[in-house]
Protein backbone atom coordinates (compact mmCIF):
# COMPACT_ATOMS: atom_id res chain seq x y z
CA UNK A 1 0.00 0.00 0.00
CA UNK A 2 1.55 3.42 -0.79
CA UNK A 3 2.19 5.40 1.63
CA UNK A 4 0.24 8.81 1.88
CA UNK A 5 2.16 12.43 0.30
CA UNK A 6 2.71 15.01 2.42
CA UNK A 7 3.71 18.06 0.95
CA UNK A 8 6.30 20.39 3.14
CA UNK A 9 7.44 24.01 2.91
CA UNK A 10 9.32 25.96 5.47
CA UNK A 11 8.24 29.45 3.98
CA UNK A 12 4.81 30.32 5.54
CA UNK A 13 3.60 33.16 3.23
CA UNK A 14 -0.25 33.16 1.97
CA UNK A 15 1.32 32.14 -1.36
CA UNK A 16 2.67 29.31 -0.13
CA UNK A 17 -0.35 28.25 1.42
CA UNK A 18 -1.91 28.33 -1.98
CA UNK A 19 1.17 26.95 -3.42
CA UNK A 20 1.08 23.69 -1.63
CA UNK A 21 -2.84 23.39 -2.06
CA UNK A 22 -2.11 23.47 -5.62
CA UNK A 23 0.68 20.66 -5.06
CA UNK A 24 -2.03 18.56 -4.33
CA UNK A 25 -3.54 18.58 -7.91
CA UNK A 26 -6.84 18.15 -6.28
CA UNK A 27 -9.79 20.47 -8.02
CA UNK A 28 -12.54 20.70 -5.10
CA UNK A 29 -15.55 19.73 -6.96
CA UNK A 30 -19.22 22.11 -6.87
CA UNK A 31 -19.75 24.63 -3.50
CA UNK A 32 -16.71 24.28 -1.42
CA UNK A 33 -17.17 24.92 2.15
CA UNK A 34 -13.50 26.20 4.03
CA UNK A 35 -13.16 25.14 7.44
CA UNK A 36 -10.92 27.09 9.63
CA UNK A 37 -10.65 28.99 13.14
CA UNK A 38 -12.02 32.10 13.38
CA UNK A 39 -10.01 32.70 17.03
CA UNK A 40 -11.53 33.24 20.16
CA UNK A 41 -11.76 37.13 21.46
CA UNK A 42 -8.75 38.24 22.84
CA UNK A 43 -6.53 35.42 21.40
CA UNK A 44 -3.39 36.42 19.85
CA UNK A 45 -1.86 33.42 18.42
CA UNK A 46 -5.11 32.74 15.97
CA UNK A 47 -4.21 33.09 11.69
CA UNK A 48 -5.90 35.88 9.87
CA UNK A 49 -7.51 36.13 7.38
CA UNK A 50 -4.52 37.28 4.99
CA UNK A 51 -2.71 34.11 5.84
CA UNK A 52 -5.84 31.63 4.07
CA UNK A 53 -6.92 34.84 1.37
CA UNK A 54 -5.62 33.12 -2.00
CA UNK A 55 -6.33 29.92 -1.37
CA UNK A 56 -9.99 30.72 0.21
CA UNK A 57 -10.44 32.77 -3.33
CA UNK A 58 -8.40 29.94 -5.40
CA UNK A 59 -11.07 27.84 -4.41
CA UNK A 60 -13.75 30.22 -4.61
CA UNK A 61 -14.73 28.88 -1.10
CA UNK A 62 -17.01 29.73 1.58
CA UNK A 63 -15.30 30.21 5.19
CA UNK A 64 -17.02 27.79 7.20
CA UNK A 65 -17.35 27.53 11.30
CA UNK A 66 -19.48 26.42 14.36
CA UNK A 67 -20.54 27.98 17.93
CA UNK A 68 -18.44 26.94 20.79
CA UNK A 69 -19.73 25.18 23.75
CA UNK A 70 -18.00 27.28 26.19
CA UNK A 71 -18.26 30.98 27.12
CA UNK A 72 -16.73 33.25 25.05
CA UNK A 73 -16.94 35.57 22.05
CA UNK A 74 -18.51 32.39 20.19
CA UNK A 75 -20.75 30.17 21.84
CA UNK A 76 -24.16 32.53 20.41
CA UNK A 77 -24.56 32.73 16.56
CA UNK A 78 -25.00 36.67 17.47
CA UNK A 79 -21.73 37.27 19.67
CA UNK A 80 -19.98 34.78 16.61
CA UNK A 81 -21.49 36.99 13.63
CA UNK A 82 -19.65 39.50 15.99
CA UNK A 83 -16.89 38.26 16.20
CA UNK A 84 -16.25 37.19 12.46
CA UNK A 85 -16.96 41.07 11.83
CA UNK A 86 -14.04 41.95 14.63
CA UNK A 87 -11.64 39.37 13.22
CA UNK A 88 -12.29 40.40 9.35
CA UNK A 89 -13.17 37.22 8.19
CA UNK A 90 -16.84 38.22 7.15
CA UNK A 91 -15.63 41.30 5.06
CA UNK A 92 -12.81 38.84 3.46
CA UNK A 93 -15.02 36.39 2.72
CA UNK A 94 -18.14 34.94 2.08
CA UNK A 95 -19.09 33.35 5.49
CA UNK A 96 -21.71 30.79 6.78
CA UNK A 97 -22.18 29.63 10.20
CA UNK A 98 -23.19 26.15 10.07
CA UNK A 99 -25.18 25.89 13.27
CA UNK A 100 -26.40 29.11 13.51
CA UNK A 101 -29.96 27.52 13.29
CA UNK A 102 -31.21 23.94 14.41
CA UNK A 103 -31.56 21.27 13.61
CA UNK A 104 -28.34 19.49 13.69
CA UNK A 105 -27.26 17.20 10.63
CA UNK A 106 -26.74 13.83 12.25
CA UNK A 107 -24.38 11.71 10.98
CA UNK A 108 -24.07 8.00 11.65
CA UNK A 109 -20.86 6.69 12.97
CA UNK A 110 -21.49 2.76 12.87
CA UNK A 111 -17.39 1.67 13.07
CA UNK A 112 -17.39 4.62 15.85
CA UNK A 113 -15.75 3.03 19.28
CA UNK A 114 -16.85 5.49 21.27
CA UNK A 115 -19.77 7.62 20.09
CA UNK A 116 -22.00 6.27 17.23
CA UNK A 117 -23.37 9.89 16.12
CA UNK A 118 -22.00 13.08 15.05
CA UNK A 119 -24.33 16.68 15.29
CA UNK A 120 -22.31 18.90 13.13
CA UNK A 121 -24.14 22.10 12.04
CA UNK A 122 -26.80 21.10 9.18
CA UNK A 123 -25.61 23.93 6.76
CA UNK A 124 -22.84 21.34 5.91
CA UNK A 125 -25.14 19.43 4.24
CA UNK A 126 -25.31 22.27 1.31
CA UNK A 127 -21.58 22.07 0.60
CA UNK A 128 -20.23 19.70 -1.83
CA UNK A 129 -16.30 19.00 -1.11
CA UNK A 130 -14.12 20.89 2.01
CA UNK A 131 -10.82 22.48 2.17
CA UNK A 132 -9.87 22.10 5.61
CA UNK A 133 -6.96 24.69 6.99
CA UNK A 134 -5.60 24.20 10.05
CA UNK A 135 -3.38 25.80 12.33
CA UNK A 136 -1.26 23.49 14.15
CA UNK A 137 -0.83 24.24 17.52
CA UNK A 138 -0.89 22.85 21.09
CA UNK A 139 -4.40 22.39 23.17
CA UNK A 140 -5.08 22.48 26.92
CA UNK A 141 -7.46 19.78 26.20
CA UNK A 142 -6.38 17.62 22.77
CA UNK A 143 -2.78 17.93 23.69
CA UNK A 144 -2.69 19.45 20.34
CA UNK A 145 -5.21 20.59 17.31
CA UNK A 146 -4.84 19.99 13.53
CA UNK A 147 -6.89 18.78 10.94
CA UNK A 148 -8.21 15.97 12.97
CA UNK A 149 -9.74 18.79 15.41
CA UNK A 150 -11.24 20.36 12.33
CA UNK A 151 -12.81 17.52 11.58
CA UNK A 152 -13.89 15.98 14.86
CA UNK A 153 -14.88 19.48 17.46
CA UNK A 154 -14.46 22.27 14.20
CA UNK A 155 -17.76 20.79 12.49
CA UNK A 156 -19.58 19.81 15.26
CA UNK A 157 -22.14 21.96 16.23
CA UNK A 158 -22.46 23.71 19.63
CA UNK A 159 -24.51 20.86 20.87
CA UNK A 160 -21.76 18.39 18.92
CA UNK A 161 -19.04 19.78 20.93
CA UNK A 162 -20.66 19.05 24.36
CA UNK A 163 -21.64 15.84 22.71
CA UNK A 164 -18.32 14.76 21.70
CA UNK A 165 -16.68 16.18 25.08
CA UNK A 166 -18.85 14.19 27.35
CA UNK A 167 -18.49 10.91 25.22
CA UNK A 168 -22.07 10.68 24.19
CA UNK A 169 -23.22 11.79 27.92
CA UNK A 170 -23.78 15.31 28.18
CA UNK A 171 -23.89 15.50 31.72
CA UNK A 172 -20.15 14.69 31.43
CA UNK A 173 -19.26 17.42 29.44
CA UNK A 174 -16.06 18.50 31.02
CA UNK A 175 -15.77 15.24 33.25
CA UNK A 176 -15.64 12.76 30.51
CA UNK A 177 -13.08 10.07 30.84
CA UNK A 178 -10.29 11.46 29.25
CA UNK A 179 -9.15 8.75 26.53
CA UNK A 180 -12.33 8.23 25.69
CA UNK A 181 -12.90 11.83 24.74
CA UNK A 182 -10.09 11.84 22.55
CA UNK A 183 -10.88 8.44 20.68
CA UNK A 184 -14.24 9.80 20.32
CA UNK A 185 -12.71 13.10 18.28
CA UNK A 186 -11.49 10.58 15.90
CA UNK A 187 -14.93 8.84 15.84
CA UNK A 188 -16.10 12.33 14.98
CA UNK A 189 -13.37 12.80 12.58
CA UNK A 190 -13.84 9.50 10.53
CA UNK A 191 -17.79 10.69 10.53
CA UNK A 192 -16.98 13.94 8.45
CA UNK A 193 -14.77 12.70 6.08
CA UNK A 194 -16.90 9.63 5.57
CA UNK A 195 -19.20 12.30 4.36
CA UNK A 196 -16.76 14.20 1.70
CA UNK A 197 -14.79 11.13 0.79
CA UNK A 198 -12.06 11.98 -1.74
CA UNK A 199 -13.95 15.56 -1.94
CA UNK A 200 -11.54 16.73 1.00
CA UNK A 201 -8.05 18.16 1.33
CA UNK A 202 -6.02 19.90 3.98
CA UNK A 203 -3.45 22.16 4.64
CA UNK A 204 -1.67 22.72 7.88
CA UNK A 205 0.50 25.94 8.89
CA UNK A 206 3.17 25.30 11.74
CA UNK A 207 2.89 29.17 12.91
CA UNK A 208 2.53 30.55 16.27
CA UNK A 209 3.17 27.75 18.12
CA UNK A 210 1.66 28.07 21.29
CA UNK A 211 0.85 25.39 23.84
CA UNK A 212 -2.39 26.60 23.86
CA UNK A 213 -5.50 26.44 21.24
CA UNK A 214 -6.95 29.49 18.85
CA UNK A 215 -10.39 28.99 21.59
CA UNK A 216 -8.20 30.17 24.06
CA UNK A 217 -9.32 33.99 25.09
CA UNK A 218 -5.76 34.10 26.96
CA UNK A 219 -3.44 31.93 25.32
CA UNK A 220 0.16 31.42 26.05
CA UNK A 221 2.43 32.85 23.30
CA UNK A 222 4.57 30.85 21.39
CA UNK A 223 6.95 28.52 22.89
CA UNK A 224 9.16 27.24 19.87
CA UNK A 225 9.50 29.13 16.24
CA UNK A 226 7.85 28.25 13.56
CA UNK A 227 8.33 25.60 11.17
CA UNK A 228 6.40 25.76 7.89
CA UNK A 229 3.50 24.73 5.85
CA UNK A 230 2.08 20.96 5.14
CA UNK A 231 -0.74 19.61 2.54
CA UNK A 232 -2.14 16.12 2.37
CA UNK A 233 -5.64 14.32 0.91
CA UNK A 234 -4.84 12.57 4.03
CA UNK A 235 -6.10 13.83 8.03
CA UNK A 236 -4.10 11.51 9.63
CA UNK A 237 -0.72 11.64 7.95
CA UNK A 238 -0.44 15.16 8.05
CA UNK A 239 -0.99 15.78 11.14
CA UNK A 240 1.35 12.79 12.27
CA UNK A 241 3.85 14.88 10.14
CA UNK A 242 3.37 17.84 12.13
CA UNK A 243 3.86 15.94 15.24
CA UNK A 244 6.81 14.67 13.91
CA UNK A 245 8.50 17.95 12.96
CA UNK A 246 7.97 18.77 16.49
CA UNK A 247 10.18 16.51 17.50
CA UNK A 248 12.59 16.52 15.34
CA UNK A 249 13.05 20.11 15.90
CA UNK A 250 16.19 21.61 17.19
CA UNK A 251 14.52 24.64 19.15
CA UNK A 252 15.09 23.77 22.81
CA UNK A 253 11.55 25.81 23.63
CA UNK A 254 9.66 22.38 21.73
CA UNK A 255 10.39 20.50 25.25
CA UNK A 256 6.80 22.66 26.19
CA UNK A 257 5.26 22.06 23.63
CA UNK A 258 5.50 17.88 23.24
CA UNK A 259 4.98 18.44 27.13
CA UNK A 260 1.58 19.60 26.50
CA UNK A 261 0.97 16.68 23.76
CA UNK A 262 2.16 14.35 25.86
CA UNK A 263 0.91 15.12 29.03
CA UNK A 264 -2.32 14.96 27.36
CA UNK A 265 -1.90 11.77 25.56
CA UNK A 266 -2.34 13.84 22.12
CA UNK A 267 -1.36 10.93 19.88
CA UNK A 268 -3.99 8.80 21.09
CA UNK A 269 -6.49 10.49 18.87
CA UNK A 270 -4.42 10.51 15.52
CA UNK A 271 -3.75 6.55 16.60
CA UNK A 272 -7.61 5.87 16.96
CA UNK A 273 -8.31 7.84 13.40
CA UNK A 274 -6.02 5.53 11.75
CA UNK A 275 -7.67 2.32 13.30
CA UNK A 276 -11.12 3.35 12.02
CA UNK A 277 -9.57 3.87 8.21
CA UNK A 278 -9.22 7.87 8.25
CA UNK A 279 -6.05 8.13 6.74
CA UNK A 280 -2.37 6.59 7.96
CA UNK A 281 0.61 7.48 9.97
CA UNK A 282 3.09 6.52 7.16
CA UNK A 283 3.57 8.98 4.86
CA UNK A 284 6.36 10.08 2.53
CA UNK A 285 6.77 14.01 2.95
CA UNK A 286 8.48 15.73 0.36
CA UNK A 287 9.83 18.92 0.62
CA UNK A 288 9.28 21.98 -1.76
Amino acid sequence: MAKSVVYFTREITPASVLRLYEKLDKPLPGKVAVKLHSGEVGNQNFLRPEMWKPVVEHVGGTVVECNTAYDGGRNTTEKHWKTMELHGWSSAFKVDLLDAEGPDLVLDIPQGKMIHKDYVGKNMANYDSVLVLSHFKGHPMGGFGGALKQLSIGFASSYGKQYIHGVGDMEAFWTSDHDSFLMAMADAASAVADYFKDRIAYVNVMKNLSVDCDCCEVAKDPCMADIGVLASLDPVAVDQACLDLVYASDDPGKAHLIKRIESRNGLLTVEAAEKLGVGSREYELIEL
